[in-house]
């Protein structure tokens, strides 16, 4: 097929490994997203920070204290969780019957404090973090050249998105967590602790982007504005899916990576925007998003 269109079939199937991978941080970013827009009804402008510190926890457990990559896949979010939960309980829990705005404005100032603070010490130059040496290598598929690494990418972001989507529409915990959408003071009623609930969902969607800035540490140099680079784009992904949709959040963001990884073999120089211009169609056709409820 790829012949017949013009290419060779590795540029083709090269490109669609790239969207994959890229769409595999979408689908983890833009999850962490909706889960803490559905529950909190904040928009987490701080998400790209949060994914850029759980990158640079790999990298100083690495640096300083030999911390391995695996250890790192567990500690990062862990530890980028922690500061999540932090914010919550000081910053936005004073926000939410406020309007969206202000919690927008917040994030966005602490997405700022945090970036500038790591560039002071850091610069914008990446710091290299190394492929943990089970995952180095590939395998020649004969159509194309399937690195180690970027394969257990793809496979461990869809691991975690459906296993979150089935924790979130198929377990107890996650009937808690949508009946707090709906009605917090009922639930709360019922005896369940509605504010932990809160605090404890927020810190899971920052984990989320801490989890995907460890994955990418060994791709894309640990680098302080490696968060605002791609933040735009998950937003935009955010808003195709429909805001607060688990289930959008994880398919739209391996579409749009298919989508941008094709765009980059028929016409590259669209690559950098056809995101934006499937956001702007389907705003105008579904304001929603594709998965998202109408108001």
């Amino acid at each position: 097929m790829a012949e017949l269109l013009g290419f060779p079939p590795q540029v083709l199937f090269g490109q669609l490994l790239i969207g994959l991978i890229n769409g595999s941080f979408y689908a983890l970013l833009s999850l962490g997203l909706a889960i803490i827009f559905g529950l909190l009804n904040i928009i987490n402008f701080a998400h790209g920070a949060q994914y850029m510190l759980g990158a640079f926890v790999a990298w100083f457990g690495l640096k300083f204290f030999g911390v391995n990559y695996w250890v790192a896949l567990i500690l990062a979010p862990l530890v980028v969780a922690a500061i999540g939960i932090a914010i919550e309980k000081t910053l936005l829990r004073r926000l939410y019957k406020e309007d969206h705005l202000y919690g927008l404005l917040l994030t966005f100032g602490l997405a700022l404090i945090i970036e500038g603070s790591f560039v002071h010490f850091f610069g914008v130059s990446g710091q290299p973090y190394s492929v943990p040496a089970a995952l180095q290598g590939g395998n020649n598929l004969g159509f194309m050249f399937l690195p180690t690494y970027r394969a257990w990418i793809i496979v461990a972001s869809l691991v975690v998105c459906f296993g979150t989507w089935y924790m979130i529409e198929r377990t107890k915990l996650g009937a808690y967590l949508r009946a707090g959408t709906e009605n917090p003071k009922l639930l709360q009623a019922f005896g369940i602790n509605v504010p932990l609930l809160i605090t404890l969902t927020y810190g899971y969607g920052v984990a989320l982007a801490a989890f995907a800035g460890v994955l990418a540490a060994p791709i894309y140099s640990v680098s302080p504005v490696m968060g605002s680079n791609i933040l735009i784009v998950v937003f935009a992904v955010v808003v195709i899916g429909g805001m607060g949709s688990i289930m959008g959040a994880v398919v739209t963001g391996l579409l749009m990576g298919l989508i941008e990884g094709l765009t980059k073999v028929f016409y590259p120089e669209a690559s950098t925007t056809v995101i934006f211009l499937v956001m702007i169609v389907v705003l105008l056709v579904r304001p929603a998003g594709l998965f998202g409820k109408e108001a």
